[in-house]
């Protein structure tokens, strides 16, 4: 089986932090929650109905060792997790579902079974039931509890994005008028919607041989934009960037088409260096466009799900092992 991936090992930065904001449904989830920093180890929340479909991304932040599930920009889910222990850390930064295994067991720890299992990098690192003692102590996997990990099974797919990081608060929602990297036209939202007909987000990877995942990765560094469809670049283009040349690191998940503002409709994650200024995510959408043969290639493959990474690390992998889609951050 041919898995969602592309080699990032070589994006290195120096991430410490991550923050975001909270907007609109995102930020009167809180209400419908317990307070989830005082959930007891293996305890959970799992509200779907919050938001019945849409695109899932998960948050994982290692300080609160919490897992937070949204879905459409609305958190359904909080749960109790245990990242690596001293020596074995789990790694900060972007990642992706590249593998789903029910019934999977390690091929580097004695067989341990690794029940419902999302994998995260071919190195081992994953999301799967296990021992939740109350503090980090996995051998650098991100262990959930058994029940909250067979219904995170049922609403990931290959590629859906996870990122792992030192701090946590929601994410928030933006609408970018128009087609992003392009400059906004007046018929611009229709030619976009047109392109959106009848692809919903893929929810296994039966359904994604049909209809591949894509992902769009802007590196200020080497000032260049990729498309990646499933496991390979599709099409490359030379970034434009406006006003400065540092971008942050900033994670969009493409929600869908908002007709009553005439435009797409985003969850944004912002990371950003505990050193840097917090740059907002609609003005840093702004800042970037790409040739336009590009954003024809990324228009006629968009879908609801698709992933947006921002980067101020280069592209070039150091190696080429496997076919992962990491960009690593700490770790």
């Amino acid at each position: 089986m041919t898995a969602f991936a592309f080699t990032r090992r070589g994006l290195l930065g120096g991430l410490a932090a991550a923050s975001a904001f909270a907007m609109t449904r995102a930020a009167c989830a809180d209400d419908m929650l317990k307070d989830v920093s005082k959930l007891k180890p293996g305890d959970f929340t799992w509200n779907p109905e919050r938001e019945p479909s849409g695109p899932v991304s998960v948050v994982v932040s290692i300080p609160e060792q919490r897992v937070h599930v949204y879905r459409n920009g609305v958190r359904i889910a909080v749960a109790t997790c245990s990242t690596g222990k001293p020596g074995h850390e789990t790694p900060t930064g972007v990642f992706v579902v590249l593998q789903k295994d029910k019934n999977h067991h390690s091929s580097i720890y004695d067989d341990a079974p690794m029940p419902n299992m999302n994998r995260l990098t071919w190195s081992g690192v994953a999301l799967h039931a296990g021992n939740l003692p109350g503090y980090p102590a996995s051998h650098g996997c991100v262990r959930l509890p058994t029940k909250f990990s067979e219904l995170l099974f049922t609403v990931t797919h290959v590629g859906t994005p996870v990122i792992i990081a030192g701090a946590h608060t929601d994410p928030w929602e933006l609408t970018h008028p128009g087609m992003v990297l392009s400059g906004y036209a007046e018929n611009e939202f229709e030619h976009v919607l047109a392109s959106l007909d009848g692809k919903k987000h893929p929810s296994d990877w039966s359904e994604a041989e049909q209809k591949p995942v894509t992902s769009v990765i802007v590196s200020s560094a080497d000032k260049v934009i990729e498309l990646i469809e499933n496991d390979r670049v599709v099409a490359r283009s030379k970034l434009t960037l406006k006003d400065g040349d540092k971008l942050g690191s900033h994670v969009f998940v493409l929600n869908g088409a908002n007709t009553d503002a005439r435009g797409m409709h985003w969850s944004a994650i912002t990371h950003q260096q505990a050193t840097t200024p917090l740059m907002r995510d609609d003005v840093v959408m702004q800042r970037i466009s790409a040739e336009p043969a590009f954003v024809n290639e990324m228009k006629a493959r968009m879908h609801p799900g698709m992933t947006m990474v921002l980067t101020d690390a280069p592209l070039t992998p150091d190696t080429k092992t496997g076919k992962d889609f990491v960009i690593v951050t700490a770790g």
